[in-house]
């Protein structure tokens, strides 16, 4: 669209964080901040989108009407607007980007500034029950931050990413992250690093804001056998902790429909918002049975994904042993999967996964930008990965070249090699690889959403 290569030109940095800006531009636009639904407002360093999609899941599973805001997106812009439970058109996307433009006049405003005053002004406009909202970068100076009042906030897994901009120190990134937290405004937070999790601690206290932590308050417990558990349990603890003896209830939910452990701690951490969500004065009553379809509906492009057809998966051979990778990933031929992971603490969610994928071989197509720890994000991996290939994201000047990511590897004893792209990766792999596997494209949600596109 000509309108969103105009909003990239009308502020030099792509990234300068601030809240005068969209202050002042919402103030013209009459405030549409202030006629929102109640707003669950997520921040962190990973998870945050897995979170929210099983929010909006359980949400429409019982009916409700949601808006929801993320970023970035994969293929289209649009993905990153839902109004009232659909992907925003072109027709309305262009009037609510042009209405801000002309009202901005000129100013200088970041792409993701404008564009979150856009959502704003479509979210106002439309009614729903609820808006789910996801911070950009960090939190406290995030354009999504002008939320004066939200109905609840989450805060997910807080580690290093975005140094550039939040800082090298784990506590300066936490410091950021905790500021959506709001005076008297519950908060689900998620397990944390002990110094982070006093930190959140200590400012849900000087502020007044009721604290629902992981481990703390509620965990999730696998029912079943570990390999194959059916379902999982949600459980509030009372004062002994995470004790047996300290359980005050336990709940039992199917397990989710996303791939992975750490999916399971995420879908707990939905539940645990969505019980906070219907003791507030708000008239929420989402039943467990809404839950427990949200669990199995839910859908996250690009987070451990499989692509079951498609050009790249047209590339794998036809081994006949089914068609790629049923919903655990089990069966004797090749599969295809797509992670957008891309920080160290995604590698080792990988990794974990890896462990549980030990009836074949892994095999990587790994890219990333020059702003992240290459050599961070491989060191969980060591050992588990048999041939990687590295690609040059396509069409992104801060990408590593393929070279750079391959040398990158072999920093970790990996049989690594660069390709010319995807394609060339896969069939690469195909061809060395001592038996069939799973071949996982990873490090990159740039990259995930070039082989979204490329695939369809």
């Amino acid at each position: 669209m000509d309108i969103l290569k105009r909003l990239h030109m009308l502020h030099p940095k792509v990234i300068d964080l601030s809240l005068g800006r969209i202050e002042t531009l919402l103030a013209r636009l009459g405030h549409p901040e202030r006629s929102l639904p109640p707003v669950i407002h997520v921040a962190g360093t990973n998870a945050k989108g897995s979170i929210i999609a099983y929010l909006r899941a359980m949400l429409e599973a019982a009916g409700k009407r949601v808006h929801v805001y993320t970023s970035p997106h994969l293929v289209r812009f649009n993905e990153r607007i839902r109004v009232a439970g659909r992907e925003i058109s072109d027709a309305d996307l262009i009037a609510v980007l042009e209405e801000c433009e002309r009202v901005n006049a000129g100013d200088p405003i970041t792409f993701f500034e404008i564009t979150t005053a856009a959502a704003f002004l479509a979210f106002s406009r439309t009614p729903a029950d609820v808006v789910l909202l996801e911070t950009g970068l960090g939190g406290r100076l995030d354009a999504t931050n002008v939320i004066d009042k939200p109905a609840l906030t989450v805060i997910t897994p807080v580690s290093e990413d975005h140094q550039q901009y939040l800082g090298d120190d784990i506590q300066d990134i936490a410091g950021e992250k905790a500021a959506i937290m709001k005076p008297g405004v519950p908060c689900v937070l998620c397990a944390q690093t002990r110094n982070v999790q006093r930190l959140m601690q200590e400012r849900a206290r000087d502020i007044d804001a009721p604290l629902y932590g992981e481990a703390l308050d509620w965990d999730v417990v696998l029912q079943g056998r570990a390999r194959a558990p059916e379902g999982f349990a949600f459980r509030r603890l009372g004062p002994a902790g995470n004790r047996g003896d300290g359980v005050s209830e336990k709940r039992i939910f199917p397990m989710p429909g996303l791939v992975g452990g750490h999916q399971v701690k995420n879908a707990g951490a939905a539940v645990a918002a969505i019980q906070v969500l219907n003791g507030l004065d708000l008239g929420f009553d989402v039943p467990d049975s809404a839950i427990a379809m949200g669990l199995k509906t839910v859908s996250w492009p690009g987070r451990m994904q499989p692509l079951k057809n498609g050009p790249l998966f047209d590339l794998l051979p036809d081994d006949g042993e089914g068609d790629g990778a049923d919903e655990a990933g089990q069966d004797g031929g090749w599969e295809l999967w797509l992670d957008g992971g891309h920080n160290p603490s995604a590698a080792k969610a990988i990794a974990a996964q890896a462990r549980a994928w030990r009836d074949k071989p892994l095999y990587l197509v790994f890219a990333m930008l020059r702003s992240k720890k290459p050599l961070d994000f491989l060191k969980p991996l060591e050992g588990r990965v048999e041939l990687l290939r590295a690609v040059a994201i396509p069409g992104e000047d801060a990408s590593l070249s393929a070279e750079e990511a391959a040398a990158a590897a072999a920093g970790w004893r990996m049989d690594a090699a660069p390709a010319a792209d995807v394609a060339q990766a896969i069939r690469d792999i195909v061809a060395n690889g001592s038996r069939p596997g799973r071949i996982l494209i990873a490090g990159s949600l740039y990259l995930a959403g070039h082989v979204l596109k490329d695939n369809a």
